[in-house]
């Protein structure tokens, strides 16, 4: 084999496994505090009417991971949260994963009337609850 192919094909071999790496190492990194969805049962303060919640029933738990977790963890007496979710150094882990971060942010911009100071109104299983990152 001439050099110039075999250096061409370690090039790409190192390109592949560097990839590869990129998408398995974020889910390792952990650094930090931990972060969670929380979701916490409203007092009333919140109503159908007024339109100020997210119908969680249109949602996918797919596409909202952390939330869906939170929310089938809360009762309508008890808080509910989410598995940890650690930021990794240097915010590189932000990047190549999906975080609760990603879901507030999704869920404030697609339902600005269910936005609080920190967090969005959901409506769920008849119970209102306020879903935001601890």
């Amino acid at each position: 084999m001439r050099p110039v192919t075999r250096n061409t094909l370690l090039g790409i071999i190192a390109v592949v496994v560097l990839l590869l790496a990129l998408g398995a190492l974020p889910g390792l990194l952990k650094s930090g505090d931990p972060y969670y969805i929380v979701a916490t049962p409203t007092d009333g303060e919140y109503s159908v009417d007024n339109g100020t919640a997210v119908n969680w029933s249109t949602q996918s738990e797919r596409r909202f991971p952390y939330t869906s977790e939170a929310l089938a963890d809360a009762s309508p007496s008890a808080a509910g949260q989410s598995e940890p979710y650690w930021r990794g150094p240097l915010g590189f882990k932000g990047a190549f994963t999906h975080s609760p971060f990603d879901e507030r942010d999704a869920l404030q911009q697609q339902f600005d009337g269910a936005v609080t100071d920190d967090g969005v109104v959901v409506r769920h299983n008849g119970t209102f609850y306020h879903v935001a990152v601890r």
